[in-house]
């Protein structure tokens, strides 16, 4: 048993933000229908890496990724009888999630406010750069958004890399993810809402404020102190950093003196605890390098994971600086059976990181694969829509849908 099962959903995403979102509802029973354009369908069905380069139009490894336990169904949304054929999908659906340009529903007839004249308990979730909630609009409210450009204008950016290089991005597509896990989230609350109420809502995700939010302790030091934290650097304590190892590195963080009085009599130099250029945070941070050299002279000649245990062992919170074949080889990733096989009908079986969520009283997600475009656009106008056969062969030979 899942705890979304009998949930329908409704899809309009492509790209990153809102495919994640509907993956997240999806792995815990949700059925999600995605709706994309004739064609090519969503653009990241064509977007590199490829499984097999061999093949003619081969299908993107991230949209595989973002797109497992769904229905594809292809529409023309800008034809009146595919706005029709939506709205009827709609009608029998509890969610709907989108994240395209503010305002191109709304212009196309299809936005929360037609929408929810026909499905008054209909919860509505839109992703956006800048958010579009009535009374929350800004300048930049109309503004097309990728990832790099609400990380840039968060501080995130600012605070990444080193003050003598540019600025630079964290993870690929971080605030896509993080704001697809927000909706995600408020799509809960939601419906939790409308089983008090009856009624569905609009639910507004802003990626901005998504990451400006996962950016408080900036906004918190710049409250307290003034101040901007340096790329690299830290002002108020330490050590927080990678460590080289002779194979590899390992991150250590020391946010208080009892983990630094830890850490100095692990690597034997239990004369910095009281030495007044290292007695607190602030002043570790001030002399950092004092503490790097400290740390890398006991380093020097030891390995990896014998360091990791030392530190964990006596207390110091510490890990390895994994790549992905270590990721691949992790028993900890094993044990919690985050990484999962998909076996796709034309590439054969690829391996995905699993969506994090674990209840005690949930059964194991679902592995079925990302959908051909408009693999079950027949089954659903017929199952859902209740589409007569010669109808549904008469649209798609108007090219009004796709299968």
């Amino acid at each position: 048993m899942k705890p979304l099962e009998n949930i329908r959903v409704i899809s309009l995403g492509q790209y990153m933000s809102a495919p994640y979102c509907t993956m997240l509802l999806a792995d815990m029973g949700a059925e999600v229908i995605k709706v994309e354009r004739p064609g090519k369908g969503d653009p990241r069905r064509g977007i590199a890496p490829y499984p097999d380069t061999e093949k003619e139009n081969p299908m993107g490894g991230g949209f595989m990724a973002y797109n497992r336990n769904k229905k594809s169904i292809v529409i023309d949304l800008r034809a009146e009888e595919g706005k029709e054929i939506y709205r009827s999908l709609v009608e029998k659906s509890d969610v709907v999630v989108e994240n395209m340009r503010p305002g191109a529903t709304d212009r196309l007839g299809i936005g929360y406010e037609d929408l929810k004249q026909i499905n008054p308990a209909v919860v509505y979730s839109a992703i956006s750069g800048f958010g579009q909630l009535e009374g929350y609009r800004g300048p930049n409210t109309e503004r097309p958004t990728f990832d790099i450009v609400v990380e840039a204008m968060s501080g995130i950016m600012a605070q990444v890399g080193f003050e003598d290089r540019a600025p630079q991005w964290t993870v690929y597509g971080l605030a896509d993810l993080y704001s697809g896990l927000v909706a995600a989230y408020s799509i809960m609350l939601a419906l939790f809402m409308r089983e008090k109420t009856g009624e569905g809502q609009f639910v507004d995700t802003a990626m901005y404020d998504c990451m400006l939010s996962l950016n408080e302790r900036m906004v918190m030091l710049h409250s307290f102190t003034g101040e901007m934290q340096p790329r690299g650097k830290l002002r108020h304590q330490g050590p927080r950093a990678a460590f080289q190892t002779s194979d590899g590195y390992v991150a250590v963080n020391v946010p208080d003196n009892i983990i630094w009085g830890r850490l100095c009599k692990v690597i034997g130099r239990e004369d910095l605890i009281e030495d007044d250029r290292t007695i607190n945070g602030p002043q570790r941070a001030k002399n950092d390098s004092l503490v790097r050299e400290a740390m890398e002279t006991w380093l020097s000649d030891k390995e990896r994971d014998s360091v990791v245990n030392l530190l964990n062992e006596s207390g110091v919170p510490a890990g390895p600086v994994q790549i992905a074949s270590d990721i691949f080889e992790d028993p900890q990733v094993e044990a919690r059976k985050m990484l999962v096989d998909i076996v796709d009908p034309d590439y054969g079986t690829y391996t995905f990181a699993r969506t994090p969520m674990r209840l005690s009283g949930v059964d194991e997600i679902d592995k079925n694969p990302a959908p051909r475009l408009g693999e079950h656009t027949v089954e659903l106008l017929r199952e859902i829509v209740g589409m007569e056969e010669g109808k549904i062969e008469k649209l798609i030979e108007d090219g009004v849908i796709g299968g």
